[in-house]
């Protein structure tokens, strides 16, 4: 059963952080269009690094299970604040979805945040080292 879990988080964790990267990354490539139009929904363009180095850099760590569990949760806190200031305006339609769409998101990842990235991880690479320097420091 472990392993049936630990398949089913490396899953979740190559299919969650794909939008999250690909964003970020075209965020670099369309950085002045991004910063301007953060800026017209009253979001500060200072926050663009930030946001690249979420998506793009965040992105990355759940994909590859470094620090899972801190960076989910951030992720999850991240894609519901920005359903609330990009998405809320149900007026127009697409936006309900893309609200309905970030909430959904940030689910999975408040899910992953509690379960942990799974034994096919950096997380559990590092936990093993570790577990094992503490074994050779007693002995």
């Amino acid at each position: 059963m472990k392993k049936l879990e630990d398949t089913g988080l490396l899953a979740a964790r190559i299919l969650m952080p794909i939008l999250f990267i690909t964003a970020g990354y075209g965020k670099i490539g369309a950085y002045s269009a991004t910063q301007q139009y953060m800026e017209s929904m009253g979001v500060p363009g200072f926050m663009l690094p930030l946001t690249i180095l979420l998506e793009f850099g965040g992105g990355l760590a759940i994909l590859f299970g470094f620090l899972t569990r801190t960076t989910a949760f951030i992720t999850a806190i991240f894609t519901i604040l920005t359903a609330l200031i990009f998405h809320s305006n149900f007026a127009e339609g697409v936006n309900q979805m893309m609200f309905m769409k970030n909430l959904s998101i940030a689910g999975g990842f408040l899910a992953l945040s509690v379960a942990g990235a799974g034994s096919f991880s950096l997380d559990a690479l590092l936990k093993k080292r570790l577990l094992a320097a503490k074994t050779l420091s007693r002995a």
